[in-house]
Formats: C-alpha cells, structure tokens, sequence
C-alpha cells in the first residue's frame, strides 16, 4: 500500500467487528449444544468425537481456499471480503433454523456439515478484513476486539439455552419412536439464525473496504485464474511461511485438540461430577446438567469479553507472547480443577482463568501472525493458521474416541484432565517461539497509549 491507512475511531472498529458476534453466536452453540443434541439423538459419548469431524474438515477445506479467493476478488460494489462475509452468514442462518427439526442422528451430523461450512465461509475473511482495514497501530485493538464479540456471542448463546430450558417444555420424537431434541433448543438455534444474518449485515452496511491500488489492480488482473489457483496459492504460501507460523503449529497442535476435547466431554463431566449421573442412566437430570453446562461455558466468555481490551494493555506492556504463555498456564490449571468440583457453583472460578485465555486464544496469536506475513496474502496465510487450529481438531476426531474409551476408561473427567495437560505443553511450546520481526517485538504492535 502506497498509503497510510488511516486510524479509525473506537466505534469504526466495533461496527466493522458487529458481524463477528452472528458468527461466534452460532459457535457458541456448536461448543454447548452440539454434543447435548446429538446426545439427544442416542449417540454414545465415545462417537461424539467423530460426529464433530464436521467442523475442521471444513476449517481445512474451505477458509484456505476462501482466503486464496478473497486476496485476489474484487469488485467496486461488494468489496474484496464482503461477499464472503454474506453468503457464510446466509448457510449459517438456514442450517441453524433447520437443526433443531432433525429427527434422526445422520440429518444433524449432515447439517453440521452445512453450518460448519457457512461458519468457515464468513470467519476467514474475517481475520483478513481487520489487517486491511486497521493500521498497524491499531490491530491489537482490532483482533481483541473480536476477542470481545467472540466472548459476548458465546455467552449469549449459552444463556440462551439455559433461558429456553426454564421456559419452553416438551420433546421431538426421533424416527423410531424415541424422546429426541427438546423444544427449548428451538429458541436458542432460531435466535442464532438471527443474529448470524442480522450482524453480518450491520457490520458490511456500516464499514466500506479500502479500494486496492492501481498496481495491486494490476497484479490481480494478471494473476492467472481457473479451478486450481487457488490450490497453487495455498502451496506456494506454505512453502514460503515465515518461522513464526511453523512454531506456532506446535502450539496450536496442543492447543486446539484440548479445546475440542473441553468442548465435547464438559456436559458429561458436569453430569458426573456434581449429579453424579450419566447421559444414558438418567437422561432427564443430564438435560439439567447441559443447561448448566450452557452457564459455566456463559460465564468464561462472559470474562473473555470482560477481559479482551485489557489484554491489549498487557500485551503491549509484556509482550505478546508473554501473555498468551501465561493464558496457557491458566487454561491449564482451570481444567485441572474442573473435574474435582462438586458444588455446581464453584465451577465457576476456574472459568476465570479459563475466560482470560479464552480471550487470548481468539485475538493475541493473530497479533503475531499479522505483523510476520505480507499484506497481499492476508487471506491465504489466515486461511493457513486455520489449517493450523483444524488439523489438530482432525486428528482428535478420528483419534480420541479411541484413547476416551480405552485409556481414560470412558471417564469425562479425565477427558477434562487430559485437555488440562495438552494445554499446559502448548504453553511450554509458547516458550519456544521466536517473535520479533525485523528486529520490532510482535506484541509490542499495539494501538498507542490513551485508547
């Protein structure tokens, strides 16, 4: 860019970032109510792994590829990342609307697929959006407060579910005749089919996109087309990665394949250690222990979004990379504790901590990442750090049914604990990076003091 781009103001940045509420709303429910449902619907704990494959594969196939596109489309009307933004809200609003009507395990695994492909479509250009728009001073403001969204979506969705719970009885019957989804998950799935279109459509009314230069016209013209450039740009990407991403894909290993664990055993943890039931021995209380479940998930993103713009301050003060090490380790010790707790109340102080990384987790690497890579492959290297967080929710899918069953003894709780202990060595591969770029430390560029 031949310019400066200019600083925009505090509500500029939450206008552009409205949009990432919808989408981490639908995520919230992906993280709460996924697993409960497809419990619902009789699936055993040990296939729930294997039933999310849904969401990474998407994240593997579609944001790399979405990005590769974005970096290279524009137009004078729909902008360069804008369009993406529509058509992801749009899938996401249609399958939210429909899931909840799914009568047999194999239709809500389909629809996952659906809405994880929607999701995926409009979160990629979503991390490209902010390093076009923001200047450099002004990207940690920008990324946390995504942060922000992300934590004030999820608690939303959360509490959502326990509101509807109090509020709407009665239950679908499956084909075979059986007690399937209950009526209270409608309401929280049709308010996310809402608010997936509605902020979306805020955020690209409200915020234009910056108009390319004449010589990145030029260079966009002539980038040869057709099915495969895509493709050809991920793997030139790949090869050409700057160090920095390649360390942090250890911690990222660690990092994501805990978080997919967390999110599909901690209603079955909950339910074993403060009731003292399972899914199978007592549906009825189980149900009770995914509304609470919606609460604790509520209450860490409740501190996430209470906690991102604090971040900012901290990072700027101790580095980057010293705060998502130290949010690691608080991760880690929350999930330690988690499973030993029997008063349902005090499941919320870990989540403390949790919340805080949480926040860390969904705004500081990128950071990082922006400042280590060149501003005309925003898209595709956002779409390769998304490879970075799927391939290790991959191999968890077609991996822990395996370990859940045969080493932790079908045991929640340890799924819990296990997750405890991949987050504490992700903090310790933190450790390991390296990142300063061109001499300037990454998580030194942060928006200037007073904001």
């Amino acid at each position: 860019m031949t310019f400066n781009k200019p600083t925009l103001s505090f509500w500029q940045i939450i206008n552009m970032n409205v949009g990432f509420f919808g989408i981490q709303y639908s995520f919230g429910l992906q993280q709460t109510a996924i697993n409960p449902l497809y419990t619902f619907l009789h699936a055993k704990p040990e296939e729930l792994p294997l039933l999310n494959l849904a969401g990474p594969m998407t994240g593997l196939l579609i944001q790399p590829i979405i990005g590769a596109m974005s970096d290279r489309t524009w137009s004078p009307r729909w902008g360069r990342r804008k369009p993406y933004f529509l058509i992801g809200a749009i899938m996401c609003s249609l399958a939210l609307f429909a899931f909840p009507f799914s009568r047999a395990l194999w239709m809500a695994a389909g629809l996952l697929w659906i809405l994880d492909a929607g999701n995926n479509t409009a979160m990629e250009p979503y991390r490209a959006f902010i390093a076009d728009k923001l200047p450099a001073k002004q990207r940690a403001m920008g990324f946390l407060t995504q942060s922000f969204f992300t934590g004030l979506g999820i608690t939303l969705a959360n509490l959502s579910l326990e509101f509807f719970r109090r509020t709407i009885t009665g239950t679908t019957l499956t084909d075979d005749g059986r007690p399937g989804i209950p009526y209270w998950v409608f309401g929280s799935f049709f308010v996310g089919a809402i608010c997936s279109i509605g902020s979306v459509l805020w955020s690209v009314s409200k915020t234009p996109e910056i108009p390319p230069t004449e010589e990145e016209l030029k260079a966009m013209r002539a980038h040869k087309g057709g099915i495969f450039a895509p493709f050809k740009e991920i793997a030139s990407a790949i090869k050409d990665m700057p160090p920095l991403l390649w360390q942090l894909a250890l911690v990222y290993l660690f990092q994501w394949y805990a978080m997919f664990v967390y999110w599909q055993f901690i209603s079955h943890s909950i339910a074993s250690s403060v009731w003292g039931i399972t899914s199978e021995s007592n549906p009825k209380v189980y149900e009770e222990a995914v509304g609470w479940t919606g609460l604790v998930n509520g209450w860490y993103n409740v501190v996430t979004f209470l906690s991102a713009f604090a971040l900012v301050g901290l990072a700027r003060k101790y580095s980057a990379k010293f705060v998502h090490i130290t949010c690691l380790f608080m991760a880690s010790i929350a999930l330690a504790v988690v499973p030993h707790i029997t008063d349902k109340y005090l499941l919320f102080v870990p989540m403390i901590g949790f919340g805080i990384a949480w926040a860390s987790m969904m705004g500081v690497p990128y950071i990082m990442v922006v400042s280590a890579i060149p501003k005309h492959r925003y898209g595709v290297y956002m779409g390769i750090v998304n490879m970075m967080i799927v391939i290790p929710m991959i191999l968890q899918t077609v991996s822990f049914g395996y370990i859940y069953k045969n080493w932790l003894g079908g045991d929640p709780g340890r799924a819990i604990i296990f997750a405890s202990i991949l987050l504490f060595f992700a903090a310790l591969a933190m450790m390991r990076t390296k990142v300063s770029v061109e001499g300037e430390e990454v998580g030194e560029v942060m928006m200037p003091a007073g904001h």
